[in-house]
């Protein structure tokens, strides 16, 4: 276990490289919230978007995961506990009204991005209107 990688992994990798080549920015490895001490593969601040990049193994992956048959009791306790703790910090997250995307380590680098970028853009211009009413609130009264 201690030979796997927890930050900038391949797939990790590929999935900002698209990103950065749709023009989208964002800070690496950060937390989204004070507090919480977890990290967010990929943030983006102002859109409030956290995005983590989870192993199919690690994270019990529908699609793909495995039950090891050695030590089985151990493994299905670690990814359950995996899963109930992504499922707490998307729960947090979306609490203080960010939004929490998981991105599966199988899937394709461009589609996720193209998933990302959509709901990136969405958010801005979503708190770009509030922040334009509350402005003309604070103008007009």
């Amino acid at each position: 276990m201690s030979r796997q990688r927890s930050r900038d992994t391949d797939v990790e990798m590929a999935l900002r490289r698209s990103l950065h080549a749709v023009g989208l920015r964002y800070r690496v490895h950060r937390r989204p919230l004070k507090g919480v001490r977890r990290e967010a593969d990929i943030v983006f601040g102002p859109a409030k978007v956290a995005v983590f990049v989870d192993g199919c193994f690690w994270h019990g992956c529908p699609v793909h995961a495995t039950w090891p048959k050695r030590n089985s009791q151990f493994w299905r306790e670690k990814i359950e506990k995996n899963r109930a703790r992504d499922a707490n910090t998307d729960a947090r997250l979306a609490e203080a009204g960010w939004v929490s995307l998981r991105v599966w380590e199988h899937e394709s680098a461009g589609e996720a991005a193209a998933r990302v970028a959509a709901v990136v853009s969405e958010r801005r211009m979503a708190l770009g209107r509030a922040a334009v009413r509350a402005t003309s609130v604070k103008r007009s009264g």
